[in-house]
């Protein structure tokens, strides 16, 4: 039997036609209004991770972080975001986070939790200890001078207040803001090997 394309098109949109009139669509209806943000509060608001800037829609219910998505109105990133700004969701609600700091004894297998006041403390006594052994006040170093016509190089003590035993690597997961203090404070501390996750 012969079909021309005229009548399969006539045949196929009658058939569709008649499938979507065929439908019930009071469950899909149903389904969307048990939606869990359906009640809930809707706040823009920016990811706080690289510099990018995108948007995201956080749903809050009864004071709880319950969803966050892409805004798609937001001219940056028109509704996507990447693996990290997807996963903001987990900076608040993750059992798996760890909420303490943990600390593992030299030469020790396990990890074991320990005060914030302990950790600050510790870490704080190792950086200054660090910092003291390896401080530059000055170093030597070698500047070009006219005298007269001739081009003459010495050698001067020139003020450096470096460090040169502690390094930093920076982490995505710190914000614009953040970054900024955490290398000014490096900076104050004499530090030379200052580095970021995203360069590396």
């Amino acid at each position: 039997m012969g079909i021309s394309r005229r009548d399969f098109f006539k045949i196929s949109g009658a058939g569709a036609a008649a499938t979507t009139l065929g439908f019930n669509l009071a469950p899909v209806e149903a389904r969307a209004e048990e939606l869990a943000i359906r009640y809930a509060r809707e706040t823009t608001t920016i990811c706080p991770y690289c510099s990018v800037g995108c948007g995201m829609i956080a749903h809050t219910l009864n004071g709880s972080l319950i969803n966050i998505e892409g805004d798609p109105d937001h001219p940056i990133n028109e509704g996507s975001l990447c693996p990290k700004g997807a996963s903001v969701y987990q900076l608040r609600d993750n059992p798996a986070r760890v909420t303490r700091p943990m600390y593992r004894a030299a030469g020790a297998d396990k990890w074991q939790e320990v005060s914030w006041d302990w950790a600050l403390d510790e870490i704080a006594k190792r950086v200054k200890k660090t910092r003291d052994a390896s401080f530059l006040a000055t170093s030597r170093i070698k500047v070009k001078e006219k005298a007269g016509s001739v081009e003459v190089e010495k050698e001067i003590e020139a003020q450096v207040n470096r460090t040169m035993g502690i390094a930093s690597v920076g982490s995505a997961a710190l914000d614009n803001e953040e970054c900024y203090l955490y290398q000014k404070f490096l900076r104050g501390l004499g530090l030379v090997y200052i580095e970021h996750q995203a360069r590396i």
